[in-house]
């Protein structure tokens, strides 16, 4: 297997050395580019990594990227293949550092609602309103997950929403570390041992989106026998989706199929044995260590991690390729 470092370095790095804050954000037709989407949240952590780490005189490494898989379906420059209309991303904060002190964390929350602010501005988006605090369902006890919200003045975009989760990884591991809290968030609507859940279409939506999601990450992942009942299902899904799936009773057959099907079980086992391994129950991720919080096994970061790592180099190839000139 290529040998890939992961996108984010941990450690903070000099001015000189942080990565610049991408010019172009969209395509012309107003797609994003979700290689340069995830280059804006790479380069904001290490800037306010750099500027708390000054406030505080203490060396605080910060590492964000995208969350949510629409680069999993991109084309191969990372251009969305529909629209956006939610910014997510996963930001990952030390343990044991002066941000345990409220008064340093609010602190924290204003300087990177200012940056992101800022630096989506500069692509005529323009988040207002922050807040933030609000712990997240399915985290850990002693460190849960909090979220920062923005809304977009101009309704472009909905909203953007950080994830603050408490533990210093890179963007890869954390991504697939947090794939155990939202497996636990669909399968409140998809454990085949209860009845289905009439619910309205737009949260059918969303149920499903997150299913895409979590599908196409963990693929490298999953069983042989799990895909091959699984790859039509999916791919029936992801056609609709893409097409434009607006008939509320099409969305609910779909959640029915997804459903029916087992889904979220298979997905639920490509997690469940690699970290029953080292003696960690993903059904009570909870009450896991808060030295546990973006832990991930080899195994998943052999699969997983290296396909997620290997996913946003291959667009800067191709996004690279497609800039420099053919020889004469």
């Amino acid at each position: 297997m290529q040998n890939l470092s992961p996108l984010h370095l941990l450690a903070p790095l000099p001015m000189s050395e942080i990565s610049k804050l991408p010019t172009r954000l969209f395509h012309e037709d107003g797609k994003f580019n979700l290689y340069h989407l995830n280059e804006l949240y790479k380069s904001l952590a290490q800037r306010v990594s750099l500027q708390i780490s000054e406030e505080l005189e203490e060396k605080i490494t910060i590492t964000s990227g995208m969350w949510g898989g629409q680069y999993l379906i991109a084309n191969e420059e990372g251009k969305a293949r529909t629209n956006v209309v939610r910014l997510y991303c996963l930001v990952n904060l030390p343990q044991n550092t002066q941000l345990d002190k409220q008064e340093n964390f609010e602190r924290l929350m204003v300087l990177y609602h200012q940056s992101l602010s800022n630096a989506f501005a500069m692509h005529n988006l323009h988040f207002v309103n922050p807040r933030w605090g609000e712990p997240i369902p399915y985290t850990n006890r002693q460190r849960p997950t909090t979220v920062l919200q923005m809304w977009e003045k101009n309704d472009r975009i909905k909203f953007l929403r950080a994830f603050y989760v408490w533990n210093s990884a890179p963007w890869e591991d954390s991504v697939i570390y947090d794939t155990i809290r939202n497996i636990k968030v669909i399968k409140e609507l998809l454990d085949y041992k209860k009845r289905p859940v009439k619910k309205l279409s737009e949260e059918y939506k969303f149920l499903l989106q997150d299913v895409l999601i979590i599908y196409y990450t963990l693929h490298s992942a999953l069983t042989a026998d799990f895909l091959e009942h699984a790859e039509p299902i999916m791919a029936e899904l992801l056609e609709k989706f893409l097409k434009g799936m607006h008939d509320p009773e099409i969305i609910e057959e779909q959640y029915l199929n997804i459903y029916s099907n087992a889904i979220v079980h298979g997905l639920e086992e490509a997690l469940e044995r690699p970290y029953k391994k080292a003696g960690l129950d993903i059904l009570k991720i909870e009450s896991w260590p808060a030295e546990k919080i973006n832990w991930v096994p080899q195994e998943l970061k052999e699969n997983v991690g290296h396909a997620l790592t290997k996913k946003f180099l291959d667009f800067k190839k191709n996004i690279e390729r497609k800039l420099t000139p053919d020889p004469i």
